[in-house]
């Protein structure tokens, strides 16, 4: 990229310019089609009310969590690539989601938090999450530190334990339909998606996007390794420590909303690497504005795939995907960290 220092901001300003224009046009998908045209009346506050109540109330809402979802999945997964220095690392490696999973079900199954009324699922799987990252970090630390290697085999065991509670909640359930709500929630869905639930994961995922950037420079001396990124003054563990506490506030707070979507934090990364090169300045607001076009049309497709009822969001990620990795896997001219 030294080359071509333009090609990362051109870039990035092709997929701002996708994004501006596929959001009215997600929302014109649905239940009900509706032109375009009358999307973007509906979006000036013109039109009549039943496509204004549609357009404004119900799909924007929805549109606009795919995009901050999409985003902080994307960008979490940069994140913990870097964290433990692993290609195939997504934002769930590090057992947040198991322990959303574990809140979420007790919600469902058994009425906890019942005092947070409509918030109850949301307050649960984030609690859940945040309780699962203090005992991943707790394990680690106490077993020598925040290393990589630690920090990827706590985090698969203390998920795989908490996996293991939720499905035990769901077991004991006396409820037929709980297996179904807890299935439908742990393959993602937009389906709750209101305006008074937007504003927490959105300042979330600005704020570390905006914390990430401001330490991209130390996230390229730690992708390199650590022993480069000691000579070059960055302080390692502190870093690291760092990273972790915000990758679990943060895909605590999109789990929360949107439940555990599969591939995002996988793939994207990736993609965006390819696109932009190596280097974090340019990888997180690309992999940002790809993971939000990315999940935006992933849940117009899960939408209509089985008009009227919708599918679950991983059920998409999975099927697309799958062969993009398998392709970026085939090419070799990549290399993780590392683009030509």
């Amino acid at each position: 990229m030294s080359g071509q220092p333009w090609r990362p901001v051109v870039v990035c300003v092709c997929l701002l310019l996708l994004l501006a224009v596929a959001l009215p046009a997600a929302m014109a998908f649905g239940a009900e089609a509706l032109p375009v045209g009358r999307v973007v009346d509906a979006l000036r506050g013109g039109g009549d009310l039943a496509t204004r109540t549609i357009v404004l109330d119900l799909r924007l809402p929805r549109s606009l969590l795919a995009i901050v979802v999409g985003a902080g999945l994307a960008v979490a997964g940069v994140a913990v690539q870097t964290l433990v220095r692993n290609p195939l690392a997504d934002p769930y490696l590090l057992g947040v989601q198991s322990g959303a999973s574990v809140g979420a079900t007790a919600v469902i199954t058994a009425g906890a938090l019942g005092a947070f009324g409509v918030w109850a699922l949301s307050a649960g799987a984030f609690l859940g999450a945040l309780l699962a990252g203090i005992l991943v970090a707790f394990v680690t630390l106490s077993q020598g530190g925040l290393t990589p290697l630690r920090l990827i085999l706590s985090g698969t065991v203390i998920g795989s334990a908490l996996s293991a509670i939720a499905s035990y909640l769901v077991f004991r359930s006396a409820d037929p339909a709980a297996a179904q709500a807890v299935l439908f929630w742990l393959l993602g869905s937009l389906a709750g998606a209101e305006w008074d639930r937007l504003w927490i994961p959105t300042a979330v995922v600005g704020v570390s996007l905006a914390l990430l950037m401001a330490a991209s420079g130390w996230l390229d001396a730690m992708a390199v390794g650590p022993d480069t990124a000691s000579a070059l003054g960055v302080s390692v563990p502190a870093v690291r420590a760092g990273l972790f506490a915000l990758l679990a506030l943060l895909v605590g707070a999109l789990v929360a909303v949107a439940g555990a979507v599969a591939f995002v934090g996988l793939v994207l990364p990736h993609i965006a690497r390819l696109l932009v090169g190596a280097r974090h300045r340019f990888v997180l607001p690309a992999a940002a504005l790809a993971g939000a076009l990315f999940l935006l049309a992933v849940d117009v497709v899960a939408r209509i795939a089985v008009r009227p009822t919708e599918i679950p969001l991983s059920v998409v990620t999975g099927i697309v995907g799958a062969p993009v990795f398998l392709v970026l896997m085939g090419r070799r001219r990549y290399s993780f960290g590392a683009a030509s």
